[in-house]
């Protein structure tokens, strides 16, 4: 195969041209317009909530979450170590001080080290959980679904309701993953905790080039984040704020893609799952190699396939395996470096981090695109498989 098949690229095969130029024709490009209504509408309908608020990014939904919170200065919100960094950045624009979990086998949030922390690490006085160090009221926590996992909603949410701490759903990766069993059955990811948050960016299941979504539990809330992302704008005519608000609506030229990305959105679906299914037989009995399962009992979007690669086992490093796979034609990408590990967060408390700093070191993405052909995913299988052999030990 001659062409570079890439790691996650947007997949544009329905009426987006036709919808961003009626937009640009009406002159309705930036944030308002009724595409943005209409995504909003169409995505509530879809997760069974009562209202959606479309924003820029899935940081900025993040980020409004955390503030409907009432997270400010001092506070503790408790965040994963392993995803990505735009996960944990809105603590610290609030001045607040992130505390790492480790994760489970699931890549996302373990709830048993989340528990024992709360036990062992930290004062519940009064209906507020205090860090015995530094003495912050812990507010919120952030669960990420990590590559469209489920994390262990139904063990998170009971931890979250004794210690009286707000859930926000970081579901940036899991747009369409959802519970087939248990208490949670039938609910989408982003819609178990308080708050949940959707990414729109260019390599997620459906994109509007940038953008983002959010919704709430409580529909008053929700209304509150709107306000708030449109610049708390209270009297239209005299321009009157009462609160300090933000720019993060999002612009209707976005959501006109998104428009259309929606109407594709189960076929989309239904094609990463059959290609995962594809990898998964193909990489059966390969060596030093594994793909990555996903949440019994749920029905992951499968976003982004991974591959535990036993890197002890080979004589080449992570990063000239990913050099070596570009070279080959096939984009691949390492997991996250680990949050707490980077230099703004280094002083922030944490659990042990055995089991992310396991899976940092063994973690290997493969093309998931929507677009991939059947022939692409073959030579996939049969490169990483060549690679990995040629440079075992």
């Amino acid at each position: 195969m001659n062409k570079f098949i890439p790691l996650c690229i947007p997949n544009f095969e329905g009426n987006e041209e036709k919808y961003v130029n009626e937009a640009v024709a009406q002159g309705w490009v930036s944030t308002g317009g009724a595409y943005i209504t209409q995504l909003e509408e169409e995505m509530a309908k879809y997760l069974h909530v009562e209202k959606a608020v479309a924003c820029q990014s899935g940081t900025a939904a993040i980020h409004l979450c955390l503030v409907q919170c009432g997270v400010g200065p001092e506070d503790g919100v408790i965040v994963p170590t392993l995803t990505f960094i735009a996960a944990v950045n809105p603590v610290k624009y609030q001045f607040a001080h992130p505390i790492f979990i480790d994760c489970d086998d699931s890549l996302c949030m373990d709830p048993k080290k989340l528990l024992a922390f709360c036990k062992e690490q930290c004062e519940f006085t009064d209906g507020k959980l205090f860090t015995k160090e530094g003495h912050h009221h812990i507010k919120a926590m952030v669960v990420v679904h990590v590559f469209g996992n489920m994390a262990d909603m139904e063990a998170i949410m009971d931890i979250a309701k004794t210690y009286n701490i707000r859930v926000i759903e970081d579901a940036t990766e899991a747009l369409g993953t959802s519970y087939t069993s248990g208490k949670y059955k039938g609910m989408y990811a982003g819609t178990i905790g308080d708050f949940g948050a959707y990414s729109y960016n260019g390599n997620k299941v459906i994109t509007t080039g940038g953008g983002g979504l959010l919704v709430a539990k409580d529909t008053e809330e929700a209304k509150h984040l709107q306000y708030l992302s449109t610049q708390a704008k209270d009297d239209h005519i005299f321009y009157i704020h009462h609160e300090v608000g933000y720019n993060y609506r999002m612009t209707n030229v976005q959501a006109a893609l998104g428009v259309a990305q929606m109407e594709e959105l189960e076929e989309f679906l239904s094609r990463k799952r059959k290609n995962y299914e594809l990898y998964k037989k193909g990489f059966e009995n390969a060596k030093n190699i594994s793909v990555m399962e996903f949440r019994e009992g749920t029905n992951s979007n499968k976003w982004f396939y991974s591959l535990n690669i036993d890197m002890d086992k080979l004589k080449i490093n992570a990063r000239e395996l990913v050099e070596t796979l570009s070279e080959k034609g096939v984009g691949t990408r390492l997991i996250w470096g680990l949050i707490a590990e980077q230099k703004p967060y280094v002083k922030d408390l944490r659990t042990d981090l055995s089991t992310a700093k396991y899976y940092a070191a063994r973690i290997l993405n493969i093309p998931s695109s929507t677009g991939i052909t059947e022939e692409e995913i073959d030579y996939v299988i049969k490169t990483v498989k060549e690679v990995v052999e040629e440079n075992s030990l």
